[in-house]
């Protein structure tokens, strides 16, 4: 009879329905403030998974996507016996992983550096120019690469003074993986780190001056106070970077692609465009799709449960 008493005694009280609605009708204006994005999702995000079965269908656009009959999981089996599918899957991962092994870093050691320059116009100028390249198109990205990296280009010619002897960088497989993550994280370091130096502008000073009473150099309090002070951002954004591990950004890629660089710049994005688009194959394209999706989201939860159960840090 007690215990029953203690467990009903933990259980959450719920607000009967007539106290939750006065409850929606006092905070009215914060609904409406929240309106535009729960739409936007329902139309923009959940309304067109409604197209998704057509991966276990034979899309036949007369008949329309409920109309066209069912095949199962036959375009699966089709991509997973394709000749392409070790590429694509090789590629797509090496990519990510070299792109999250190199590019995850660097913005967080930029923001401690930047955080250390104590002089505000040189700690300015240096945000500036880093923050700059982020607002470039990737089309403009990619041109600057062209331009800088052909055999006539700048880069080139520094290394023919130095001796060294001319590379491709856009038409070689050995090159593609370097050329794109560098570029990327030359573009994007400087925007990454402003969530860094967010989490470190919260950090107490007092842990600072108490650190330097104890006698601790610079370098010692960015890793006893520092990087402490933003270990619940960095694995979040590990969390979510780590979500997309089996997808890499289209457009980028498309542009840098080339027949000479195919074999490395073959990635499961450009395969769905060749296939679906370019191809008309809307079944196959959209079963690559969903799998990509699939793998990307058990990737996710993975990732997550592991870094609530090391760290009690985690998205949910």
């Amino acid at each position: 009879m007690v215990e029953n008493r203690i467990e009903q005694a933990k259980k959450p009280l719920k607000a009967p329905p007539k106290r939750r609605w006065n409850g929606v009708k006092r905070n009215w204006d914060l609904y409406l403030l929240i309106l535009p994005v729960v739409i936007y999702f329902l139309i923009f995000k959940y309304y067109p998974m409604y197209g998704v079965q057509i991966a276990f269908k034979d899309f036949i656009a007369a008949e329309g996507i409920w109309g066209s009959p069912w095949v199962g999981w036959e375009h699966f089996i089709r991509f997973f016996e394709s000749f392409y599918f070790e590429r694509l899957i090789g590629n797509t991962i090496g990519l990510s992983l070299y792109n999250l092994v190199i590019g995850f870093p660097i913005p967080i050691i930029l923001a401690l550096l930047i955080n250390e320059i104590r002089y505000k116009k040189a700690k300015g100028f240096v945000q500036t120019v880093t923050y700059a390249p982020h607002f470039l198109s990737t089309v403009v990205v990619v041109g600057m690469l062209f331009l800088l990296l052909s055999p006539n280009g700048l880069v080139n010619q520094i290394l023919g003074l130095l001796g060294i002897s001319e590379i491709a960088f856009m038409t070689s497989p050995e090159w593609f993986k370097t050329t794109y993550v560098f570029s990327d994280v030359w573009q994007q370091m400087g925007w990454s780190s402003i969530i860094y130096l967010a989490a470190l502008a919260g950090i107490d000073p007092q842990l600072h001056e108490a650190a330097k009473i104890d006698g601790a150099s610079r370098l010692r309090r960015i890793w006893h106070v520092n990087l402490p002070g933003i270990r619940s951002t960095i694995i979040i954004l590990l969390i979510l970077q780590t979500g997309s591990i089996v997808s890499v950004g289209f457009e980028k890629v498309f542009l840098m692609q080339n027949q000479l660089n195919m074999e490395a710049s073959d990635v499961i994005a450009t395969h769905i465009y060749r296939t679906g688009i370019a191809g008309a194959q809307y079944s196959y394209s959209a079963a690559i799709g969903l799998f990509e999706s699939a793998i990307n989201f058990f990737i996710l939860i993975f990732v997550n449960y592991t870094a609530k159960k090391t760290s009690q840090t985690s998205l949910w």
